[in-house]
């Protein structure tokens, strides 16, 4: 299995606008979430990070979504080349795995671009003024590592952001499968890892 990094985008940055279609047909903006803290993952549906991850993620994301932070998953992977991550795929995903949140489909691979984002999943964390605060690893756990899934790096970020305190400065890249770009369409910032 072939790992790709987090960029680690520079804390304080604004998280970029997406107006996104989702697996229920709804169009989901960023400014619909306006005044509200932010979590925005890039994630897949094949991809053994995000399945390791994928029954934490949908109770996470449930039990922080009542909490008061708003919650997104998008996929930007090439639907040609991996059409088991493609929109009807995403559709039966998010119906089987439950999940609460929107999951978006960003088909020009542009709103990844603008994140920076490199693998999946990926997380950004952004506070009530959608200033970023948080990115890098869910845990610590990986396919196949024995560590527990626990979510303890982002719930601390999470549980700080409620509660209008600083998240810690120390932040660990997430690592996982690298998103699937277009052909000849890579980001500068792309570092020509194997597909998984």
């Amino acid at each position: 299995m072939v790992k790709t990094a987090s960029t680690m985008l520079p804390l304080g940055t604004t998280a970029p606008d997406f107006q996104l279609p989702a697996t229920n047909n709804a169009t989901i903006s960023r400014s619909q979430f306006t005044g509200q803290p932010l979590l925005v993952m890039f994630m897949c549906n094949h991809c053994p990070f995000v399945i390791h991850l994928r029954t934490a993620l949908q109770q996470f994301a449930a039990e922080y979504q009542k909490k008061g932070i708003a919650v997104v998953g998008i996929s930007s992977n090439d639907a040609q080349a991996y059409p088991q991550d493609g929109p009807d795929k995403m559709k039966a995903e998010a119906t089987a795995a439950g999940y609460t949140f929107p999951y978006l489909y960003d088909a020009t691979q542009s709103v990844a671009k603008a994140y920076r984002a490199a693998c999946t999943p990926d997380f950004f964390l952004f506070d009530h003024q959608h200033s970023l605060v948080y990115r890098g690893q869910f845990d610590s756990s990986r396919p196949g590592n024995g560590t527990p899934v626990t979510g303890a790096d982002l719930r601390a970020a999470c549980d700080a952001v409620l509660k209008h305190q600083p998240v810690a400065a120390e932040q660990r890249p997430g690592i996982g499968c690298n998103i699937k770009w277009i052909p000849g369409q890579e980001p500068d910032y792309y570092t020509g890892v194997s597909a998984v």
